[in-house]
């Protein structure tokens, strides 16, 4: 085997002779798409040629089993693949023809996708890739069609056709850019017959595509051409002075971490309330050494200005990523802002004039203007998406795009898809049509949701109620492990998906546990910065923190108890909403504030006088913050009855002493759950609906709140309390 520095060679004999032949397919596939090296999120894809028999006339039949529409080569599964008649594949090219000769080949094109479905073999629902012909009209039994920084960096040089036969001594092959589909699959075919001892080919401004005759060398092949294509690259990038004089060289400086991040801090909510004027974006922040490389780079403005080449990066970072030139040595926030405010408005008459100059007459309204990744010296860079999962992926697809960038200046000179082919694949009618199949965003999607109070009871129980519909969750504790475990939770089921090199905050998923005391104001600005360096600000804060505390043996309530109950249940949801309030002042989106009152609040008890007067103040902090929050945050309260089970304001010795205040038999050695669930059940036969209150109940009152169900209301308590009748309003 030969030795790789630039790609993983990760196939394993052992392995691969266990499986049939799907299976190998999908094996090759996710060894592949293992290395990001080799290809990139979602992009690429693989075929193999395989004799099935017929489930209609039980013969032998060629079959193309290809990567189908949508999917990662990393995790693909047998579904994630297209089967394909091949005969019948090539039986499309006569049907293409006679449309492309009568002038249509645009609209042939786009026609060909829809016949994939009449060549499916033995009903497999999976939709083909538009890449399917370039597996089919090859003659190898195995293709590989990656995308690989290293010959992309090739194919978007402006000798791209020269380089490719210097770089591969004549052994790849090389086609000029065309729009993936039936002309591009025709094309290789031609080429492949006219030279049959090629087994690649060089895709301008795209990719490259491999094949061979067994599954295992194709593989090989398709490191080889990465690692040859790589190899070339440095030696003439280290000639040229390597890091030191990486584009140009450096024209800025990077600020320290703690400046940095604190600088980020202070743009991010301003700047997603200013992506955000359309639809609520997530932010990924990426200030690793190599992005700060560029960014602070003299060549930076230039090759940004130039745009991603690769169709597959450009249709995440769009045309072109928007630029600030910003000195981090020189200017304050203040300039920074006023840069940024001045660069988005000018990014969006640009993306206006770029949508009318290439437009045509059935193209699809124009999409957000708004930049979805934004490069600033000193700080890296913000990448947006409609999740955190997607702005992650649109930030490591502008890394592969300034690798290739890097690549290209290092052989020769960069160069970018012409506008009109990138808005061509930008605006496809195929793709619009994609994107409208696409189900329904979630009810909370686009949102972060901080729960103060998560790591257990009813803050831990909502977190993953707001979860479910599409919400980002920020889990804030006191106790900081609980808070994690509670974001584990999460993204144990819900996934975390591919990461980017920046800050440890950044690099999170849907859900991310942080600290944070609410009694101390400085600890709540610095976890509220932290939310956004995690996902560029928030939408809605669920405050379920609190505290009861029990009387002595005499019933009396000691002064620091009191001062603490206050300072928690009261002083605690002031603090939150009033620093807050200054992020969502910055952001400018509407959000929302739900506190957590009790239907203690207005009923009178004896033994809990501090928690009683405390929630009874709660309840009217939530009419003035109502007031002072207006019109851009509602502000409401949740207003539970005696929860028991799961909640973490009842140990087991409060239990204890609840039972006995109450009469109810127990035992010392009883357990827990036995003693809880008599507590529970004496609190719910009080009750109208003769139900135990659980912590669920609770969540979807805060669920509600959270959402715009509700949107006209706000000052008000929502009692979830199962019919305290002795709560009613007097």
């Amino acid at each position: 085997m030969s030795t790789y520095k630039y790609v993983s060679h990760l196939w394993n004999d052992a392995e691969a002779a266990k499986l049939d032949p799907v299976a190998r397919l999908i094996y090759r596939s996710n060894k592949l798409g293992a290395d990001q090296r080799i290809t990139n999120t979602g992009g690429g894809n693989t075929s193999s040629k395989i004799v099935e028999k017929d489930p209609l006339t039980g013969k032998d039949t060629p079959v193309l089993w290809v990567k189908g529409s949508g999917g990662d080569l990393r995790t693909s599964l047998r579904e994630n693949f297209s089967s394909l008649y091949q005969d019948k594949l090539i039986g499309l090219q006569s049907v293409y023809a006679a449309r492309a000769d009568k002038g249509l080949k645009s609209q042939a094109e786009d026609d060909m996708v829809a016949m994939y479905n009449h060549t499916t073999f033995n009903l497999n629902p999976r939709a083909s890739s538009i890449d399917t012909p370039l597996h089919s009209f090859l003659p190898g039994k195995h293709v590989d069609h990656m995308h690989p920084n290293a010959i992309i960096s090739i194919a978007a040089s402006k000798n791209c056709e020269a380089l490719t036969k210097q770089i591969f001594a004549g052994k790849m092959a090389y086609v000029k850019w065309m729009r993936p589909g039936f002309e591009l699959g025709l094309a290789m075919q031609d080429i492949s017959r006219a030279q049959p001892d090629i087994k690649a080919i060089m895709m301008g401004q795209h990719g490259f595509i491999s094949w061979a005759d067994d599954d295992k060398a194709c593989y090989e092949l398709t490191l080889a051409m990465i690692e040859q294509a790589a190899a070339y690259i440095e030696a003439k990038y280290q000639a040229k002075g390597g890091d030191a004089k990486a584009f140009g060289g450096a024209k800025y400086q990077t600020l320290e971490a703690e400046k940095r991040h604190a600088t980020l801090a202070a743009i991010l909510p301003w700047l997603r309330g200013q992506v955000s004027k359309e639809k609520r974006f997530v932010g990924t922040i990426q200030d690793d050494d190599k992005i700060l490389r560029f960014v602070n780079s003299a060549d930076a403005p230039r090759l940004a200005e130039l745009g991603t080449s690769c169709p597959d990066h450009f249709l995440r970072t769009k045309i072109k990523p928007l630029y600030v030139a910003w000195n981090p040595q020189a200017e304050d926030v203040a300039a920074l802002k006023a840069k940024l405010a001045a660069g988005l408005e000018q990014y969006r008459k640009d993306y206006a004039s770029y949508y009318n100059a290439c437009k045509r007459s059935n193209s699809p309204a124009m999409r957000d203007a708004n930049p979805t990744v934004v490069l600033i010296p000193g700080l890296g860079m913000i990448a947006w998406g409609k999740d955190k999962s997607e702005s992650r992926v649109t930030a490591e697809f502008y890394n592969c795009a300034v690798e290739v960038m890097r690549g290209a200046e290092a052989i020769d000179e960069y160069v970018s898809l012409p506008q009109q082919e990138a808005f061509d694949i930008e605006y496809w009618l195929l793709e619009e049509a994609k994107l409208k199949r696409m189900p329904a965003e979630k009810e909370l999607a686009r949102q972060v949701i901080v729960v103060v109070g998560a790591g257990s009871g009813i803050g831990k129980e909502t977190a993953h109620r707001l979860v479910k519909e599409g919400a980002h969750i920020v889990c804030v504790d006191k106790n900081v492990e609980a808070a994690q475990a509670t974001a584990k939770e999460i993204t144990d089921k819900h996934g975390v998906g591919i990461g980017v090199a920046g800050t440890g905050l950044s690099n999170c998923g849907p859900a991310i546990g942080l600290g944070g005391d609410i009694m101390d104001r400085a600890s709540i600005r610095k976890m509220l910065d932290q939310v956004a360096l995690a996902y560029g600000g928030f939408d809605s804060i669920c405050v379920t923190a609190g505290i009861f505390v029990s009387p002595d043996t005499t019933g009396h309530i000691p002064d620091d108890k009191w001062a603490l109950t206050f300072a928690l249940n009261v002083t605690g949801s002031y603090l939150v909403a009033d620093e807050a309030f200054k992020s969502w002042k910055e952001q400018g989106l509407r959000g929302n504030l739900v506190l957590t009152t009790s239907a203690n609040a207005a009923v009178a008890k004896k033994g809990s006088v501090a928690y009683d007067t405390s929630k009874a103040a709660a309840n009217h902090l939530v009419r003035e913050l109502a007031m002072e929050l207006s019109p851009l945050v509602r502000v409401n309260g949740v207003a539970p009855a005696t929860v028991v089970q799961g909640s973490a304001m009842f140990p087991r010795d409060r239990v204890i002493a609840s039972l006995a205040k109450y009469n109810i038999p127990y035992t010392d050695d009883e357990a827990t759950d036995s003693l809880t669930t008599k507590l529970s059940r004496f609190y719910a036969d009080r009750t109208l609906t003769k139900n135990p209150i659980t912590p669920a109940d609770q969540a979807e009152a805060y669920f509600l709140l959270v959402t715009n169900r509700l949107s006209k209301t706000t000052g008000q308590i929502i009692t979830v309390d199962g019919g305290l009748h002795e709560a009613f309003l007097r």
